[in-house]
């Protein structure tokens, strides 16, 4: 005789289990709805303060890297430098490494008040000593990197508004995660008190 196998329960739709905090059961605390309420507002917060904060800060650090480009265009300046001695070779010159490859050397230059000044700047391999390169002198006469260029300015206010959007998630998901962390408390706390009225009824022997 063929075994009959009782057919397997109905798999709960996913819409009833994402929300079975607002369906009626005996089971539902107030705080499970809680829970659910605020994990709601949390992402409606998320989704509306993501865009309004990408521009925000991605505005806002737009202007200070541009303003920053202004004020080093205006206090630094592009001089000629000579070499004081020889560059070091790369071991192995051609080669793509020694395209790349830079090397600390001591040149002489003339900073914006006209005082002969010596300092050390990266060049590249197997330059001689004598040879001509083009350095950046800020206000005080120091070396320092040139101005930040228009590309510059734009990645970098892109670079702020892309972790502005990041942030906003996790604190986000962080605040969920703390409220949670409450409501479990809370749900421990009144199970500790049910249990104090309950316990006797079970440790009290007849």
């Amino acid at each position: 005789m063929a075994r009959v196998v009782p057919p397997a329960d109905p798999p709960e739709e996913f819409p009833r289990v994402l929300l079975w905090r607002w369906r009626r059961n005996p089971l539902r605390r107030r705080t499970d709805l809680a829970q659910g309420w605020i994990g709601v507002g949390l992402l409606l917060a998320v989704l509306a303060a993501t865009p309004c904060a990408m521009i925000l800060v991605g505005d806002t650090a737009y202007r200070h890297y541009k303003e920053t480009a202004r004020h080093q265009s205006a206090t630094r300046h592009d001089t000629s430098a000579v070499l004081v001695h020889d560059a070091p070779r790369h071991p192995e010159p051609g080669s793509d490494e020694a395209k790349k490859a830079l090397y600390p050397v001591t040149v002489r230059f003339t900073d914006p008040h006209g005082r002969s000044r010596t300092a050390k700047t990266d060049v590249v391999p197997a330059l001689s000593a004598g040879s001509t390169i083009r350095v950046w002198v800020d206000a005080e006469g120091k070396l320092t990197d040139p101005p930040l260029t228009t590309r510059q300015v734009r990645d970098s206010a892109i670079g702020c508004a892309v972790l502005a959007a990041m942030a906003v998630p996790i604190l986000g998901t962080a605040a969920y995660s703390y409220a949670r962390r409450r409501l479990e408390r809370h749900n421990l706390a009144q199970w500790d008190t049910a249990w104090e009225r309950v316990a006797p009824r079970w440790t009290t022997s007849r």
